[in-house]
This record gives C-alpha cells, sequence and structure tokens, in this order.
C-alpha cells in the first residue's frame, strides 16, 4: 500500500491499488467471520460468537478498511480510529499466538482461524507501517486507545456469571478465582499498553521515514 503522498500528521493517502486490495481482504474477513457465525460449534449462540475479542476486533478492522476502500477519509480523527483498530487487532494476533494457539476458542474451520488471528491482523499492521499517520504519543492518546479492551474486560466479566460462559481461559475465574485471574489481567494489561505504544510509536516513526524520503 505504499506509493501515496503523505501530507501530513492528519493524513495517509491509500493509492487506488492499495485501496481495492484492502477491500478484498475486507471481503475475506467478512466470509470468515459470516462461515464462522453461521458454523457455530455444538452448543455454540451468536450472543457468545460476538463477545469474542477476536470477532469485534475483525468486525472493527472490516469498517476501517470498508472506509479507506470506498472513501479514504483524511483528519487527525480518522487516523486515531485506522490506529485504534490496528492496535485491537494487533491485540488478537498477539494473545492468540501466545496463549490461544492450542486452546479451543470456538472456530471450527481452519482458513476462518487463520484469517481471523493471523491474516487480518498482518495486512492491518503492514498498513500501518504501510501507508502511516502520526497520531501521537502520549499518556492521554495510550489511555484513549485501551478504553475499548478495559470495557471489553469489564463487559466480559459481567456478562460471564449470567450466562455461565466465558470466551477465554485467562478472563475466566470459575477455576482459579478471582485472585488468580486478576493478578494474569494485570499482566495482560501491561502487555496491551506495551503494544499500544508500540503500535502508535510505529505509526510516528514511519511517517518521519517517509517525510526523510519524500524530502530527499
Amino acid at each position: 500500500m505504499n506509493g501515496s503522498a503523505y501530507t501530513g500528521p492528519g493524513s495517509a493517502v491509500h493509492p487506488l491499488w492499495g485501496r481495492a486490495l484492502l477491500l478484498a481482504f475486507a471481503v475475506l474477513d467478512i466470509a470468515a467471520a459470516a462461515w464462522t457465525a453461521t458454523h457455530l460449534a455444538a452448543g455454540g449462540t451468536l450472543g457468545n460468537f460476538f463477545s469474542y475479542f477476536t470477532i469485534q476486533s475483525n468486525l472493527i478492522v472490516i469498517a476501517v478498511w470498508l472506509g479507506v476502500a470506498l472513501f479514504d477519509p483524511q483528519g487527525e480523527r480518522w487516523q486515531l480510529v485506522r490506529c485504534a483498530a490496528t492496535l485491537y487487532i494487533v491485540i488478537t494476533g498477539v494473545v492468540y499466538a501466545v496463549l490461544l494457539q492450542k486452546i479451543a476458542v470456538g472456530i471450527q474451520y481452519p482458513w476462518t482461524n487463520d484469517v481471523l488471528h493471523r491474516v487480518t491482523p498482518l495486512v492491518a499492521l503492514a498498513d500501518w507501517l504501510l501507508v502511516p499517520a502520526a497520531v501521537g504519543l502520549s499518556v492521554r492518546l495510550i489511555a484513549s486507545l485501551l478504553a475499548y479492551p478495559l470495557v471489553y474486560g469489564v463487559y466480559t466479566l459481567i456478562r460471564g456469571p449470567i450466562v455461565d460462559w466465558y470466551p477465554y481461559p485467562f478472563i475466566d475465574p470459575r477455576d482459579k478465582g478471582y485472585v488468580s485471574m486478576s493478578i494474569g489481567l494485570v499482566f495482560l494489561v501491561i502487555a496491551f499498553v506495551i503494544l499500544a505504544v508500540a503500535v502508535a510509536a510505529l505509526g510516528e516513526m514511519a511517517t518521519r521515514w517517509r517525510e526523510r524520503r519524500s524530502a530527499g
């Protein structure tokens, strides 16, 4: 998705071929999500399906990619949305790779699993690096980026006892109790902060590199 002119910290213009490529990946991601939703494991429900962070983060990325493909909007707020979407899907990819590869997460088909947990995070990160935006790096930014994962965690812990179901073992207090779970979640939050800083910093560094390249 390289080859476009970068015009400032609030602008990250995609070339037409890059927009077409993101549209293709958005369609692939939609197909994987739709296939998973219509081929749930035994006992699975749509309520549980949409309560996976994996599904929610993929839906966010799909919306962003469709926005880029159809309109490629500019402005600082939109670049913050792109940054957030990239962070959330990167969290999905990293958590899956580190904690969940050998655990059943309600996805029965290898191709959908690969698209939702591997392909989409890698494409989103590549898009962020090749068409970067300088969104700044501050405590306020990191806090705003992590607001959604925090709300998701609260939602999961409230919903879990009601439906007797939790999407992931690290946010399930039924076996190890709330103290052990809370300790694990603290380390997870620290990891999320690191990832948020990394995604924002990569946008800054890639932007500066492109500016130097254009100036040279």
